[in-house]
């Protein structure tokens, strides 16, 4: 029987032996300096901060057009990206007086990335990034810039001049439409696209256009999108949100075809959205993102980041099951001019108000 203080000695060094084993049968716990000069486990890097990013949508992620292209492509560099960012949404933002808040509440939480998806978000953008200037924002179309803040926008242009050729090609009444909301730079710019594009394939074409004055008026849109169809036109372009519904609504109602804008909407009617443009928000917000990451995002001498069909940001729908009722001809002259807009072979003119 052993001694009872030298039995609890013996016991005590035992356990040292085996806890100095365990140590070293760990496997993989190398460890590395931090900027501090401590150590941590590899693979959880001192210095590798998460970007906290915040989306603020003016409408609904399932809208089938302008809010939901934005969540689908920040979803998808959010996956791509899952241990450099994380990123929360908020929907339904749409009155400039709820626009201020909700940017302050996020840049006072310390989010590092705030996107304002709309032209709405502008103003009170650039008022609170002057109160927060170590956050950077994210403004979905415009033109006012700060030191931390940039301007995310599409060149509509692109996509009018896709669908102003389709058109002309598709109708056979030679009368077409256009309808957008509120007459801003780039819808402006998507419209007189759409117009050159039609007119480059038939130069007599005759073309109806309209501004709601409104992205959400879907009854306005509706209603001007009829009176076009009633006075001949065999096919009309969207240009964007809330509208197109009226004008995919007309569409059915009136059984003519219609092209879709920033989403594919031909779930929204399979027998009358023919095409349209998407929007693929992707690799726009991958280079802001990339340039706050490599803090080059407030030495940047151009604040614009641009969707285009050269960066794979502009593209065009598929027909789906209106894909027999579209010329092999029509298909390739689309191709053609989708290539020579990607390519600057096909340059368009500077479209200024």
């Amino acid at each position: 029987m052993l001694n009872k203080p030298r039995g609890i000695l013996w016991l005590f060094i035992v356990l040292l032996v085996l806890l100095a084993l365990a140590g070293c049968g760990q496997k993989g716990a190398t460890t590395e300096p931090t900027k501090e000069g401590s150590t941590q486990p590899a693979g959880d890097k001192a210095g590798a901060k998460v970007l906290k990013v915040a989306v603020i949508l003016p409408g609904k992620v399932d809208d089938v057009s302008w809010n939901q292209v934005m969540y689908q492509g920040i979803k998808a560099l959010e996956n791509e990206y899952k241990d450099k960012i994380k990123v929360t949404y908020v929907e339904d933002v749409y009155d400039v007086s709820a626009i201020e808040p909700t940017l302050r509440d996020f840049a006072s939480q310390g989010y590092d990335l705030i996107f304002g998806h709309g032209f709405q978000f502008q103003e009170p953008i650039i008022k609170v990034a002057q109160e927060f200037p170590k956050v950077n924002f994210a403004l979905g179309t415009g033109f006012k810039t700060l030191p931390n803040t940039c301007v995310y926008d599409v060149k509509l242009e692109d996509g009018g001049y896709l669908m102003g050729t389709l058109a002309a090609l598709m109708s056979k009444t030679n009368k077409i439409g256009l309808i957008g909301g509120v007459d801003v730079s780039e819808i402006y710019r998507g419209h007189e696209a759409y117009k050159l594009g039609a007119k480059k394939i038939k130069p007599d074409i005759a073309i109806q256009e309209v501004y709601t004055g409104d992205w959400r008026d879907a009854a306005k849109a509706k209603e001007a999108a009829m009176s076009m169809y009633d006075a001949g036109a065999d096919i009309i372009w969207h240009s964007g949100d809330g509208i197109g519904l009226g004008a995919v609504d007309a569409a059915k109602e009136k059984n003519k075809l219609v092209l879709g804008n920033v989403a594919d909407q031909n779930v929204l009617a399979p027998n009358n959205v023919l095409s349209g443009i998407v929007y693929n928000w992707t690799p726009v917000a991958k280079q802001i993102i990339d340039d706050i990451l490599n803090n080059n995002f407030t030495n940047r001498n151009e604040k614009f980041y641009w969707l285009s069909a050269a960066n794979g940001g502009v593209q065009v729908a598929p027909f789906h099951g209106l894909e027999g009722k579209v010329p092999q001809e029509v298909k390739d002259k689309l191709a053609a001019v989708q290539k020579g807009l990607a390519d600057s072979s096909i340059k368009l003119p500077e479209f200024k108000k």
